[in-house]
């Protein structure tokens, strides 16, 4: 026996210290499935609110949507739309413009063309 035992023998105590230990090691288990539990509540509670937070993103998606379209609609509304007389107006001065441009650029591509064929002429007597 060691000294311990021996001194714990003599006052009596060695019962009670084997009690101790026993009590201990039970509330030594009892925390480990304690700390297990929590751990696996965790686990769970953390799928549960991965899950949530996944609904509650659809949801403020489409939200966002919702509100973006809303938002649209109100600025537009706001928009001053031009009237059917200046729309034409407006249409016929785009279709001069470019019939304009077309016909400078038609001009320009003949005069080229022209050049080139008087170069070519010379260069090929």
């Amino acid at each position: 026996m060691s000294d311990e035992n021996k001194d714990l023998e003599e006052t009596g105590d060695i019962e009670e210290s084997e009690e101790l230990e026993e009590i201990s090691e039970a509330e030594e288990e009892r925390e480990i499935k304690a700390n297990k539990k929590k751990k696996e509540d965790k686990s769970v509670k953390g799928r549960a609110a991965a899950a949530s937070s996944t609904s509650k993103k659809k949801t403020k998606g489409k939200n966002r949507i919702v509100k973006w379209f809303r938002e649209m609609r109100s600025e537009l509304k706001k928009v001053i739309w031009p009237t059917r007389k200046q729309i034409v107006q407006n249409t016929t001065i785009s279709l001069v413009i470019m019939a304009a441009a077309a016909i400078l650029v038609w001009c320009i591509d003949n005069v080229g063309a022209q050049i080139v064929r008087a170069i070519l002429s010379i260069a090929g007597k």
